[in-house]
């Protein structure tokens, strides 16, 4: 029984172990099955999006197509096409885009380095490999990049098996040592794996341990020895960075030692390496685009001479920057000049053109360097072609590039021959070219770019001097005078000598006859070279209408200038008049508006007039220790520095300074007052070393402390001046004096400086009654090639994102916002490159770019005429015309206001006794007032009665 019931316990526990393990695996397989659901859930909807993802890509990617289509120029476009192709992994398409970005511009390294990568998976499954090697031969074109040429030799290494497989890996290594092996810090790589491979050779000819090698063996191996050994001197023989390594691998790897030759070279070697090792460091701390520390590197390298090592680090210079035109110009011009070898002169040329377009000089450059080399002429004219088709920037440019194109031809030309084809192509050629400056350059600049008929002048003179064709040259003369050009005595002139050496002295009189008539700029040089030629050519008959037509021109020429002069006189008159017309109005109604103001404020007055008085006697009291006490003729009145004297008060009456205690406010008014008394002293200033200085905020709290933190870099100061009002509010602006008139020049490179969120304006201390022409600010009205004008920028563009964002361009020199008188942005700026190609890449890269969610537009600086009528400072001659008032160096502002009555104000001033608007000591108002003759003019305190008394 007891066995019976243990079988059946096991039984039991056996069926409950199944029973469990059954449960278990139902629940297992439940969850594995709702596992599996949301599996399939998650990569539905990984599915969604990455088809959402594929849509977007998709259209975007037609976009950027159909943008080509339109505009296949656009570099950035065609960069994020291959981008988002690379992306969705369409080779065949991106291929397709590849090719058409190399055929339009050179690609840079990532871009040769991506496609090649690329194409040699792609073509892994392909026999034919010599699509991938005609690839690599555009590729080392473009630039000089070192690892292009390694990745090209590793690459043909994989093709050694082939048919003459190795010798074309050491044809590949050789190029790569020649165009590369030079680079300071890249170049060891290249030798390196030129090194590994003819190892790799020497380890298959080598026999086997224990078996004697054959002849042509023994002969293989010596050979495959001597070629290790030379790559090991000639690699020492070049400085590069780490030849220690190289030099210890060496010594290791030689089973004979290194030879004493080596060794000379070697250390020469080193020698080398040491002279630029400063400026290889310079490169790699410099940042993009190193344009200066390369610039540096090439100096070094012209003055040491080494043709090669001048070639090396040119191409390093212009990998990095690759549009930049001068260093392209300079770069070409060593290699005419020095080098002269044709197939790198040209290449060269071609990638500078491909590079940098827009720039006339380097297509002029080609076509010189075409010609030098003995090129086809169709091969010539294409690159003219081209040049046509390049977009310049100037009209100027198509002129050069057609007076480049035409003396070329021009060259060709046996003019022997009475008529040749080259000949006839060259007059199709001039004909060719004034059509293409009258409908194209014309159209698109809105001048021809050769107002003075350069090219027109040319032609004429090689139809005169080798064609004998006076006939066509005169036609031609005929067609220059009527664009505009015959009212110019030089036109006249030069065509009168083309008659002269080719003419006949008939056609020489016609000539200067017709200039004597329609000359307007130097009339009396054409009648004295007319009256020449008559006194050396002519009859009497012919002399005596000369003289008769010189003399009726001249008179009336002096006639009409006459009537000009007097135009000019009585418009400036008339300007003077109603300049002075509306001075009046607006002093007379200033006074009105006081006078008003004053009635108003009457009774007030009156309650106050205690408080004033004491006032008075802290602020204007020490002021009358020179004058009488009842007429205080010594207060400055300055409208420049804004020092302005209190006026006597109503009803006031001298007191003793010790009866009454002036108020804290009016103590305050007068602390900077007292304080200026000896520094406003004319004998103790000296503008010379002195600057204004304005635009300060008006609560700008201690104003000459904050000047002395901003200025005491400049030299020491002798004193600070900030301009208070009567009260003690300070008037935004004020003088600085320093010791030396030295510091004056380091204060003024302060001007627009941000104080306090406001650009504070530096400007020389002038006295503008001793000089009414001077102007603080030069305005430039010629166009500046080497600036740029940037408008549309946003308000919160900052002059160092703004300099980040042209450096890419060109090495800029100044950047400058434009901004209103409070600080505020206008959205402008100006941007001063180092030349003029510069700032043109700059024009062409830049116009239309998105700043900040803002269009900006990019033109090169050419500031319009400013109108000098009615500006302040400007002088001109009046006649019997009232004086014009006199204004600060920035002109009439709000501040410089006279508070002086009309009647008191003074037209003119000794120069001799005013200095910035205050009287010369001890000389009363009214006493300079009737010594220049003018009315009798009322005194402070006979103003402020007739105040009262309206």
């Amino acid at each position: 029984m007891a066995a019976s019931s243990n079988a059946e316990q096991t039984q039991l526990q056996d069926m409950e172990e199944e029973d469990a393990g059954m449960e278990e695996r139902e629940m297992e397989s439940d969850e594995e099955e709702e596992e599996g659901m949301g599996v399939e859930n998650s990569d539905e909807d990984e599915e969604d999006d990455s088809s959402e993802d594929e849509k977007e890509n998709e259209a975007e990617i037609q976009r950027l197509e159909e943008q080509l289509s339109i505009n296949a120029f656009d570099y950035n476009c065609h960069v994020d096409l291959i981008k988002l192709l690379k992306q969705e992994g369409e080779l065949f398409r991106l291929r397709k885009a590849r090719q058409k970005m190399s055929e339009l511009f050179p690609l840079t390294e990532e871009i040769w380095l991506d496609w090649l990568k690329d194409e040699i998976r792609l073509t892994e499954e392909e026999p034919n490999r010599e699509k991938v090697y005609e690839l690599f031969e555009r590729a080392v074109k473009d630039y000089i990049c070192p690892d292009i040429w390694l990745e090209y030799a590793q690459y043909s290494i994989g093709g050694m098996g082939s048919p003459g497989g190795i010798d074309r890996v050491r044809s590949i290594f050789e190029r790569a040592v020649t165009a590369v092996g030079l680079h300071m810090t890249k170049g060891q790589m290249v030798w390196e794996a030129y090194r590994e491979f003819e190892n790799a050779i020497l380890s298959t000819v080598q026999p086997p341990p224990g078996r004697i090698p054959s002849r042509e063996e023994q002969e293989m191996l010596k050979t495959q020895l001597e070629r290790i050994h030379t790559l090991f001197r000639r690699q020492l023989a070049i400085p590069l960075m780490d030849m220690e390594g190289t030099y210890a691998e060496y010594e290791e790897w030689s089973e004979h030692g290194v030879p004493e030759t080596v060794v000379h070279q070697y250390k020469k070697a080193v020698q080398q390496m040491e002279k630029c090792k400063p400026f290889e460091e310079a490169l790699m701390v410099a940042e993009t685009p190193k344009l200066a520390e390369y610039q540096a590197y090439i100096d070094f390298e012209l003055k040491e001479g080494d043709p090669a090592r001048i070639q090396i680090t040119f191409e390093r210079a212009l990998s990095e920057n690759c549009l930049v035109p001068d260093m392209w110009a300079k770069y070409t011009t060593y290699l005419d000049r020095q080098l002269k070898f044709k197939d790198l002169v040209l290449s060269t040329h071609e990638r500078a053109v491909r590079n940098c377009p827009w720039t006339m000089g380097l297509w002029k450059s080609y076509l010189l360097a075409l010609e030098r080399h003995g090129a086809d002429h169709q091969t010539v004219s294409d690159v003219f072609e081209k040049a046509l088709n390049a977009g310049f920037i100037q009209a100027t440019d198509y002129v050069e590039i057609w007076q480049a194109y035409l003396d070329y031809l021009r060259r060709r030309v046996d003019f022997s021959k009475e008529s040749s084809k080259e000949l006839e192509e060259l007059r199709a050629a001039f004909s060719r070219s004034l059509d293409y400056m009258k409908h194209d350059v014309e159209e698109r600049f809105g001048e021809s770019g050769d107002p003075s008929c350069i090219i027109m002048q040319i032609w004429a003179r090689i139809e005169a001097l080798h064609c004998k064709n006076m006939q066509k040259a005169r036609e031609l003369w005929d067609s220059i005078m009527t664009k505009g050009n015959a009212k110019y005595a030089n036109m006249w002139l030069e065509y009168y000598n083309l008659e002269r050496s080719y003419g006949d002295s008939i056609h020489c009189r016609k000539a200067l006859h017709r200039a004597v008539q329609c000359t307007s700029d130097y009339p009396e040089h054409v009648c004295e070279v007319l009256l020449s030629f008559e006194r050396v050519e002519g009859s009497l008959e012919d002399w005596d209408f000369a003289v008769q037509k010189t003399e009726t021109r001249l008179n009336r020429i002096n006639e009409q200038r006459a009537k000009a002069a007097e135009k000019e006189a009585n418009l400036a008159r008339q300007e003077d008049e109603r300049a002075e017309q509306r001075r009046k109005a607006k002093v007379e109604k200033k006074a009105q508006k006081k006078v008003q103001k004053g009635t108003r404020a009457g009774e007030k007055r009156k309650a106050e007039q205690d408080d004033y008085q004491d006032e008075w006697n802290e602020d204007a009291g020490p002021k009358r220790h020179r004058g009488n006490a009842d007429q205080p003729t010594d207060e400055y009145m300055e409208t420049e520095t804004g020092l302005f004297g209190k006026a006597t008060p109503p009803g006031y009456k001298p007191a003793p300074p010790a009866t009454k205690k002036a108020p804290q406010g009016a103590a305050a008014a007068a602390a900077p007052s007292a304080h200026r008394q000896n520094e406003d002293n004319p004998e103790l200033r000296n503008d010379n070393s002195s600057v204004f200085v304005s635009n300060l905020a008006y609560t700008l709290e201690e104003p000459e402390a904050k000047l002395r933190t901003l200025f005491e870099t400049c030299g020491p100061i002798k004193q600070i001046r900030p301009i208070f009002t009567g009260k003690g509010s300070f008037r935004g602006y004020g003088y600085i004096q320093f010791e030396s008139p030295v510091s004056v020049a380091e204060a003024l490179k302060l001007d627009r400086r941000d104080v306090e969120g406001r650009p504070v304006f530096v400007s020389p201390c002038v006295d503008k009654n001793k000089n009414p022409d001077f102007k603080v600010f030069k305005y430039n009205t010629m166009m500046e090639k080497h600036k740029i004008f940037i408008s549309g920028l946003p308000f919160s563009c900052t002059k160092e994102q703004l300099a980040e964002i042209c450096k890419n361009h060109g090495t800029v020199k100044e950047v400058r916002l434009v901004t209103y008188r409070s600080g505020k942005p206008k959205g402008l700026a100006y941007v001063e490159f180092a030349d003029e190609t510069q700032a043109s890449q700059a024009v062409l890269k830049m116009d239309g770019i998105e700043v900040e969610g803002n269009k900006i537009s990019v033109a090169i600086s050419n500031p319009p005429r400013r109108n000098t009528i009615d500006k302040p400072g400007s002088s001109r001659p009046t006649g019997d015309a009232m004086p014009r008032q006199v204004y600060g160096a920035r002109g009439k502002g709000r501040t410089q206001l006279s508070m002086l009555p009309r009647s008191l104000h003074r037209q003119s001033v000794p120069a001799g006794k005013v200095e910035n608007g205050s009287a010369a000591d001890g000389e009363p108002a009214s006493a300079a007032g009737n010594a220049a003759g003018e009315p009798k003019q009322l005194s402070n305190s006979d103003f402020a009665k007739m105040l009262l008394n309206m």
